[in-house]
């Protein structure tokens, strides 16, 4: 008769169902993560097309002007008249840029004189949106 030990010993062995599981976990959190990092705070407007530098702004005033003749301000619709004045406790100082980012099919006339009124209330430096090809 063959007596067994008490105590078997089991080799160890590596799980890997839980690792794969975590793996997805952090691929989702990092996913999310950077799509919260997008700049959403733009109006969808039909940008002409362009090579130029990507923007490397923290938190830039963007001036939007639609297609229907409508102005923007980060979101906040303005007119010609009170575009200067909304504008003015925006900048922080004289050299914060300006993002223009004007519709295709918004009048050209109209953008200059946004731009103009813009000056007016202290932009310097103006930076033209452009949709990469």
């Amino acid at each position: 008769m063959k007596l067994r030990k008490s105590r078997t010993y089991r080799k160890g062995r590596i799980e890997i169902i839980p690792m794969i599981d975590v793996m997805f976990f952090l691929l989702v959190t990092f996913m999310l993560t950077s799509l919260s990092m997008q700049n959403l705070d733009s109006l969808q407007v039909n940008l002409p097309q362009g090579e130029a530098e990507k923007l490397s702004v923290d938190a830039p005033v963007t001036l939007t002007l639609t297609g229907n003749r409508e102005i923007f301000i980060n979101r906040i619709p303005v007119t010609l008249e009170t575009l200067a004045a909304t504008l003015r406790p925006l900048l922080r100082d004289s050299q914060q840029s300006l993002v223009v980012s004007a519709d295709n099919e918004a009048p050209q006339g109209m953008v200059v004189q946004a731009m103009l009124q813009a000056r007016t209330a202290g932009a310097q430096h103006f930076l033209i949106a452009i949709k990469h090809k």
